[in-house]
């Protein structure tokens, strides 16, 4: 099925008694054994697996074109799930562009029992210099945050196939409905569902989707399982609700994001624009190859400082300055004082997330805060 059917169709709906055509919520903690002890209905108990988390684990595999799914209760989770089924002492290489919360981690949680290299993924040909014996992963973000770098995942994918190392990669600013990964020969992708799966900023959300069922993934399974860091019911619910219009709302962000980019680029207090759908990215080929459509983010370098940085932040009017992104709402803000002192993102950087309003009202808007 093509994404917009499958967004629709792909949740293995069960039909109910009452004939429900949208899923109901099962909120029981607990499912009925039968006489032999077993469980007829499929669900032993709500930590384990649910009706709703089933049904949302299925809409991602089908979209990813994967084995497998694991739901978490948010992204962080998804991905500290990966770093928690490395053995100890397992080296990873990272890129330098990485989002902060999954990079603190590594270097605040995981620096006792994994070692890492965070090293630019873009030139290709110098990454097998910083494989080691020990090294077992490949961690993929594009495009990345908040950079909007854009990494060759075939041809990263291909180094590690050569090197028997896995690549998992960070997706979540593209979408299940703009770019595949294990299409291109990633053996893990995550997301953040937080962001453009749930779609309204009102859902916390994290998923894994495997390209095969092996010994790797069912240490994935067995933390999502027993360590029980699970969405509720009715967050999967609601991202199960958004997933359907999905397809339809990345077409928006993608033509806000696009015009948006065009304009900013040409403004004459714009040093820099970072999106992949621009000409001008040095990545944009890359893009173009591996992605259906370059995305609802991007990030601009303003001339000037950190000062004038914040001070478009705070006169915009319709983007509302918060972090996160994906929404149907414009978010805006200024990138480096949330990372903190030891950022590397540059101080002049206001990272976007494109919303769905009119494009000539956020136009406008930018207009009125940059003059």
């Amino acid at each position: 099925m093509k994404p917009e059917t499958a967004a629709i169709h792909a949740l293995n709906l069960v039909k109910s008694a009452t004939g429900d055509v949208s899923m109901p919520i099962s909120l029981s903690t607990t499912f009925l054994r039968d006489e032999d002890g077993g469980y007829p209905g499929g669900h032993m108990y709500s930590r384990m697996s649910n009706p709703n988390r089933a049904a949302l684990e299925n809409v991602i595999t089908a979209l990813e074109f994967g084995a497998d799914t694991c739901a978490f209760s948010s992204g962080n989770t998804a991905g500290m799930s990966i770093f928690q089924a490395l053995k100890s002492g397992s080296h990873i290489i990272a890129p330098d562009d990485m989002y902060w919360g999954l990079k603190k981690q590594l270097l605040s949680i995981f620096n006792e029992t994994l070692t890492f290299d965070f090293i630019s993924l873009i030139d290709v040909d110098k990454i097998e210099s910083f494989i080691k014996p020990n090294t077992v992963m490949i961690w993929a973000e594009t495009p990345s945050n908040p950079l909007i770098k854009i990494t060759d995942i075939e041809a990263l994918a291909k180094i590690c196939k050569a090197h028997k190392l896995i690549l998992a990669v960070d997706s979540t600013f593209a979408s299940p409905t703009l770019q595949n990964p294990i299409t291109l020969g990633a053996d893990i992708v995550m997301h953040s569902t937080t962001k453009y799966i749930g779609g309204h900023s009102d859902v916390l959300g994290g998923s894994l989707t495997t390209a095969t069922k092996n010994e790797f993934w069912e240490r994935v399974k067995n933390i999502q399982q027993n360590g029980g860091a699970v969405p509720s019911p009715f967050d999967c619910f609601l991202l199960l609700r958004s997933i359907k219009t999905l397809a339809y709302r990345m077409k928006g962000h993608c033509e806000n994001a696009m015009k948006l980019a065009q304009y900013l680029e040409a403004h004459p207090k714009v040093e820099a624009v970072y999106y992949p759908g621009l000409p001008s990215h040095p990545q944009h080929d890359v893009a173009k190859k591996q992605m259906k459509d370059f995305g609802g983010m991007l990030s601009v370098l303003v001339k000037g400082d950190a000062a004038t940085a914040r001070k478009v932040v705070n006169t915009v009017k319709v983007f509302a300055q918060a972090t996160s992104l994906g929404g149907v709402e414009s978010l805006i803000e200024h990138r480096a004082s949330v990372e903190g002192p030891d950022t590397k993102t540059p101080q002049n950087l206001i990272r976007v997330s494109v919303g769905l309003e009119h494009i000539d009202d956020l136009i406008a808007d930018f207009e009125q805060a940059l003059g």
